[in-house]
């Protein structure tokens, strides 16, 4: 069986030493969706939801959200971001129905990856949407969330193969 990382000699949850690992560059990219109605999207896309941009503030919420991985997820380690970067694409899904994909990229150069940020990135875009969104319809669905790919690290690349991608 695999020695767990996460836990200390009393069994108990703890922050894995990544003093001794090399700094390199590291990147990751995470994409997440939300399948809105077609009233929705109209609005967005002419931006005439009452909270305004909608895709502008969910892009400021994702850059912020990959800042603060470290404060939500209780084992992530503060690091310094050296880039964020979020892109959307809208493809119609139904007749009356449009998905958002959000694509969050994060970089960074330090001893531990960026995984979790783009993924909470993504998946903090999504919510975004949603808040801003829910007045006129709760009807939303979110997701999937997943990692893209990864790099850097002692292990290796990783690309996902099995899910097709805009831009990978």
């Amino acid at each position: 069986m695999a020695e767990f990382t996460h836990f200390n000699e009393e069994g108990r949850a703890k922050m894995v030493d990544v003093s001794d690992k090399p700094e390199t560059a590291r990147t990751a990219l995470a994409h997440s969706s939300i399948t809105v109605s077609k009233e929705i999207y109209e609005k967005v896309t002419n931006n005439q939801m009452k909270k305004g941009d909608v895709l502008a503030v969910a892009q400021v919420a994702a850059i912020m959200a990959a800042k603060k991985t470290w404060d939500i997820i209780p084992m992530c380690h503060p690091i310094p971001l050296t880039g964020v970067n979020v892109n959307f694409s809208w493809e119609p899904v139904e007749e009356n129905q449009y998905k958002l994909l959000i694509r969050a990229e994060v970089k960074t150069k330090g001893s531990t990856g960026v995984e979790m940020e783009a993924l909470t990135a993504a998946s903090a875009c999504a919510l975004t949407v949603y808040d801003m969104c829910k007045a006129v319809d709760k009807g939303m669905v979110i997701g999937p969330t997943y990692l893209v790919r990864k790099t850097g690290g002692k292990n290796g690349d990783f690309i996902r193969e099995d899910i097709n991608h805009f831009e990978r």
